[in-house]
């Protein structure tokens, strides 16, 4: 099978120079297949986020290897890395970060402009992700006028826009109300087997974990167990 996220032997030591270093990952071996959705499970502060920007590019591991897509991206350069992460990886965070400025819409259209889209296909599938999460009719609203299921719905649709082939969140619906969590969570869920995405999704709700494919736990710094 053919993954799409592959770490091996990743560790990341923090204050490595100086007398109180900090291990937060400890050899971590991970892969994500084409198309297999993966819960991450792991307490606060056992270093998910910390796993996920390095599997995202945002930060570089002390050690190990990190292949996207079978490239080990490891020796790229920061442009390459940029690229990388604009066209090939979408990020949901716990908190949506849309710009407040903006419309639903335009907060779904900007990032594919800036990915070269026209902004007639931009605008055209930027409504047919708020349409496929129920939030169409609320596509010319700014933030502030969203409610929070519907502001992290958006930035679904916002990490989803330039059709990325692997999607990395951390808590997506952390947020939210447990009621709204679910439907939210189940919205996302929806999106990423419509899309034929590989994720990575960090949670603590079990009960949401047990509805990807496989589920992974981290504890101190380590995979210690998966189901």
């Amino acid at each position: 099978m053919n993954n799409m996220l592959h770490l091996e032997g990743v560790s990341k030591v923090y204050n490595a120079e100086k007398h109180n270093e900090v291990n937060v990952l400890r050899g971590v071996d991970l892969s994500v297949a084409k198309g297999e959705v993966v819960g991450l499970i792991a307490p606060s502060g056992a270093g998910k986020s910390t796993l996920l920007h390095i599997a995202g590019m945002l930060d570089a591991a002390s050690a190990g290897t990190v292949q996207i897509g079978g490239q080990d991206v490891g020796g790229l350069s920061e442009r390459k890395r940029t690229m990388m992460r604009r066209q090939g990886i979408g990020f949901i965070y716990q908190f949506h970060h849309l710009l407040p400025e903006f419309t639903a819409l335009e907060n779904v259209v900007l990032p594919q402009l800036a990915n070269g889209i026209s902004a007639r296909d931009a605008e055209a599938r930027g409504l047919s992700l708020l349409d496929k999460v129920g939030v169409k009719n609320r596509a010319n609203h700014r933030p502030a006028a969203l409610s929070g299921g519907e502001q992290q719905r958006v930035a679904f649709c916002r990490a989803l826009a330039n059709k990325p082939l692997l999607l990395l969140a951390d808590e997506p619906t952390g947020n939210l109300d447990p009621e709204t969590s679910d439907r939210v969570f189940l919205a996302l869920m929806e999106m990423v087997r419509g899309e034929g995405l590989s994720a990575l999704i960090a949670t603590h709700n079990m009960e949401l974990a047990a509805k990807m494919d496989r589920v992974v736990r981290l504890d101190q710094g380590r995979i210690v167990a998966a189901n």
